[in-house]
């Protein structure tokens, strides 16, 4: 045997000593897949890598990775405002800002003031970016905040925040003022804080982003009416045009640490009405998502319905989930660090749990996807990133280390 087969196969005995309880234990798993690549995308060590899963909250990997390419990290959301002078008429036009919560409407309010605006009888809302009456698989099916349905106008990611103090309902944020229908919730409210979504019909989050708006405003000494109504701009001048303080890359990287369903569908949302120049619905974020990834990737054997990963209707491979970390590269640093040099975005539903970033080792980021869809410990995927992390990957003697699978664990592909 040539000497340089010999020193190979010593590396892989080495490794494969590495090689603890956490691979163990997935080894035995029916319905599971792994892989690991190296930078340029060379597979380390795999299983099942092809095999369609459900992705569950890695999904949003995709939707953060078309955001970013589409917009780029310093990208800002801008939100119009209209002034009919006439019957002080204050309108909205919704772009699906993603991130307007108490902080950012007060900055706003504050700066319609400095525009001049003195007086709103009428809060006017246009929705029309998303089609009306509109949610996407997972939303509004219970009254958690991670179920919130998107609108076009949304304030605090569409939830409500309150308590009860010696019986008086009061808002648990002192940076948000209680508004009429946070009130209408005060009946669900027992002993701790009660945090529920606006509702599963996206009229009542437009409602409750209206009195908001009206609160704020008002603190600002702006005199406002209780009137509300809907429909879109025409004729009115545009009187100010707020920014968002927070860059599309601030808002990716807290969407990957607190894994935000509602602040993903509101991106892939935004997308799709950009790309088709028309108001936002399921079908058209469907369509644009896997008609991007073809082209892109040409993936076949895959299927998204919505950009969170709400849907256990998703499919995704570890090799795809690989391969489209190799294009998030250059925004890698927005996902958190789950253990130490481990850099990912973990997804969790009843039965399903799945893990997919980076492994950082001197400064190299090897790219892994571990993807569970079976009862399984909830701290196994974070075991076994750490445990393929202590298998040392190199070259030796110009043999790429490449589809070398830990034999007595997985099986060769």
């Amino acid at each position: 045997m040539p000497k340089k087969y010999i020193v190979f196969l010593l590396w892989f005995v080495s490794s494969a000593c590495f090689a603890g309880n956490a691979l163990k234990e997935f080894s035995s798993l029916k319905n599971s897949g792994l892989l690991m690549v190296g930078k340029q995308g060379q597979s380390i060590i795999s299983d099942h890598a092809n095999t369609p899963f459900t992705p569950a909250s890695t999904t949003k990997l995709i939707t953060a990775w078309l955001a970013l390419k589409h917009w780029g990290g310093n990208y800002h959301f801008k939100t119009q405002f209209y002034l009919d002078k006439t019957n002080h008429t204050l309108w909205v036009k919704g772009s699906g800002d993603p991130f307007l919560v108490s902080e950012e409407l007060k900055v706003l309010a504050k700066n319609l003031r400095k525009h001049g605006l003195k007086r709103v009888d009428t809060i006017a809302l246009d929705n029309s970016l998303f089609k009306s009456n509109m949610t996407l698989p997972g939303t509004g099916q219970t009254n958690n905040p991670y179920d919130a349905v998107p609108s076009a106008l949304a304030a605090n990611f569409n939830t409500i925040y309150i308590k009860k103090i010696n019986g008086k309902v009061v808002s648990a944020e002192s940076q948000t003022p209680l508004t009429a229908y946070a009130r209408s919730f005060a009946k669900q409210i027992k002993s701790a804080p009660l945090r529920v979504n606006t509702g599963p019909n996206p009229v009542d989050a437009e409602q409750y982003f209206a009195e908001l708006l009206a609160a704020f405003l008002s603190k600002e000494g702006v005199k406002v009416g209780k009137g509300v109504v809907r429909g879109k701009v025409t004729k009115q001048s545009l009187f100010y045009t707020h920014t968002n303080s927070k860059s599309l890359a601030e808002m990716i990287r807290a969407m990957m640490k607190y894994s935000t369903n509602f602040l993903a569908n509101q991106l892939i949302l935004v997308l799709s009405a950009e790309q088709y120049q028309r108001p936002a619905n399921r079908a058209d974020v469907q369509q644009y998502m896997h008609q991007t990834l073809k082209k892109v990737f040409r993936w076949s054997n895959f299927t998204i319905k919505d950009g969170a990963g709400l849907s256990r209707g998703n499919r995704l491979s570890p090799q795809q989930l690989a391969e489209l970390l190799q294009a998030f590269r250059p925004w890698k640093n927005l996902l958190p660090e789950i253990e130490t040099n481990i850099f990912a975005k973990s997804g969790t539903m009843n039965g399903i749990s799945t893990l997919a970033g980076y492994i950082v080792d001197k400064k190299v980021w090897q790219a892994f996807a571990i993807m569970m869809n079976q009862p399984v410990p909830y701290k196994l995927r974070n075991h076994i990133a750490l445990e393929l992390a202590k298998l040392k990957v190199r070259n030796v003697h110009g043999i790429t280390s490449r589809n070398y699978n830990i034999g007595f664990l997985f099986k060769m592909e």
